[in-house]
């Protein structure tokens, strides 16, 4: 699945794990006048019930876009209550204040590209969202032009986060190549992994 919209491209690679029918990651991302955001949620273990968890996650987002990555967290946390636990990420980019603000809990991870090629990685908050008050920190950084972020879920492997084909400045390309480098390999994990290319 692609998008191209005004200032930002996604492509989307997504599996679910060996003997599982439906994978427990969701995911949403969408492009308005001002900004563009995208979110990664996986719930804990597989199959139904923590695909139940994380679509809740990304049902509240879609529905909340438009507020702080920091409200969306807590917002999603609250609604987890008694539900299985969801680890996530969220990014948005902000055109006009030319900055990046992401928050990643648990497994997700956010890496970010510049237009050198230096692949920085960022340490996401250790937990998971569950009901229970627990903190968090969000990073704000300043976009730069012709950047590439890369989220994931953890079925994508240090080994792959290594290969070349991430520097690629056409995500479709990077999804495909993903596709074809992880082709024939025993998923242990649910896999979905996000390319997205700010173009401005």
């Amino acid at each position: 699945m692609s998008t191209v919209e005004k200032k930002v491209k996604a492509a989307v690679y997504q599996k679910p794990k060996k003997g599982e029918y439906l994978c427990g990651d969701s995911y949403f991302y969408k492009e308005t006048d001002n900004e563009f955001i995208c979110a990664l949620a996986d719930g804990l273990g597989s199959g139904e019930f923590a695909k139940e968890s994380s679509q809740i996650v990304i049902d509240i987002i879609k529905r909340d876009y438009n507020t702080s990555v920091e409200q969306l967290i807590k917002t999603c946390n609250q609604q987890l209550t008694g539900k299985r636990g969801v680890v996530v990420g969220v990014l948005k980019i902000e055109f006009d204040k030319q900055r990046y603000t992401f928050s990643s809990i648990g497994n997700i991870g956010v890496l970010t590209i510049p237009q050198n090629g230096k692949k920085k990685r960022n340490i996401p908050d250790p937990g998971y969202l569950a009901g229970y008050h627990r903190p968090f920190k969000v990073v704000t950084e300043n976009l730069e032009p012709a950047m590439t972020f890369i989220m994931f879920t953890d079925g994508v492997t240090d080994a792959d986060l290594s290969q070349s084909f991430l520097l690629n400045s056409d995500v479709n390309c990077i999804a495909k190549a993903y596709e074809e480098h992880t082709d024939g390999k025993v998923r242990s994990d649910d896999t979905t992994l996000i390319a997205i290319r700010y173009e401005a």
